[in-house]
Formats: C-alpha cells, structure tokens, sequence
C-alpha cells in the first residue's frame, strides 16, 4: 500500500471541491446538488476529492432498495483525483469518506455511485471500497466531439445549448459520434 496509509482524509468547503472537480474530473463539471465533499491530502497537498450528495435520479434509486425512504440515500456523485496518490488511493479514500459519513450521519443506509465505463472502466474501484454492483447498462449517452472533447448529450440537451442550435441531435449530425460503453451502479450498505 505504501504511503496510500500516510493519506488524510477531511471534509473540505464546497468551493475547493469545486475548484479540484473541474480542474481534474474528465468531464470538467461539477455536480450542483453536492453538499458534502472530501478532500484526500497527503503531505498536506490536497490531490483528491470525493462528492456527496442526494440522488441524481430518486425515482429510479428507491426501486434499488426495499423500503428505503428517500432520505436515507446518498450519492457519490463526483470523484476526481490526480496522478499524485499511489496506487489503491481512491479506494481507500472512498473506505474511509464512507465511514466517516456513517459516524456522523448514521441515518443514512446506503451509497450510490455509478461508474462510467466510456471514462472510467467498470467500477473496479468502488468495488473495492465496499461497492456492490447492481447493474450493468449500455451507455450511448457519452458523445466525442469532434475536436475530440468529451460530453454527455445531457449537457448539450440543456437550455443555453438548445437556445444556441447545438443540441446533442445537432452535434451528431455534425460529427460527434456516441462512445458506446456500459455503466454501472454500485450501492452499498452503511449498516
């Protein structure tokens, strides 16, 4: 493990969560309902983040779970870390972010991540962390552009690009073509 141990793990502002996300996240965004973020430092430098938040998507999150009120989720939503943290880091990181939340939120049941495979293989990390997967889908949603960027047709579906004529259907007829992957779901229990 080698100095993946000498990592602190401790809850950051949103501002430098933020900041690291889109400097380091492929996708260069953040995820707005984030409320709780962690930072992984080491020698005092901060080289990770780990954002929590409510689910993306309820509706189809409670159907994981009998009986699981809507409160009682939390989603990792972004994950970014630099090329610094040997190996192992991310997992660890996750371990310990996860116990932390249940020591202080102990009201919450279960985590909920997804791992996508266009960017970030299958998941091998949260599974590593405890994670269990739960489902494995076909992801066509993930378009390279063609100045070879990377970017879900979700973003271009937004307002401000339908408004400007270049939505993701505009895109595709335009060069952009789909990464075919799959993603996958990972919750796992806190209890």
């Amino acid at each position: 493990m080698g100095r993946a141990k000498d990592i602190i793990v401790k809850v950051i502002p949103s501002k430098i969560a933020n900041d690291f996300v889109r400097k380091h996240h492929y996708s260069g965004k953040v995820v707005p309902n984030s409320t709780l973020h962690f930072g992984a430092f080491l020698d005092g430098v901060l080289h990770g983040v780990m954002s929590y938040g409510c689910s993306m998507d309820k509706r189809k999150t409670l159907t994981l779970v009998k009986d699981t009120p809507w409160n009682d989720i939390l989603e990792l939503n972004r994950m970014a870390f630099d090329e610094v943290l040997p190996r192992n880091s991310e997992s660890r990181c996750i371990s310990i972010s996860l116990k932390m939340i249940m020591k202080n939120a102990p009201h919450i049941k279960w985590i909920i991540s997804y791992a996508d495979g266009c960017q970030c293989r299958d998941g091998t990390i949260y599974r590593a962390s405890g994670f269990c997967l739960t489902g494995v889908k076909v992801n066509k949603t993930i378009l390279i552009m063609p100045d070879g960027s990377i970017v879900a047709d979700k973003t271009l579906n937004n307002s401000n690009f339908i408004k400007k004529g270049e939505s993701a259907g505009y895109w595709k007829k335009n060069g952009a073509s789909a990464i075919a992957s799959t993603s996958s779901t990972h919750p796992t229990n806190q209890n």
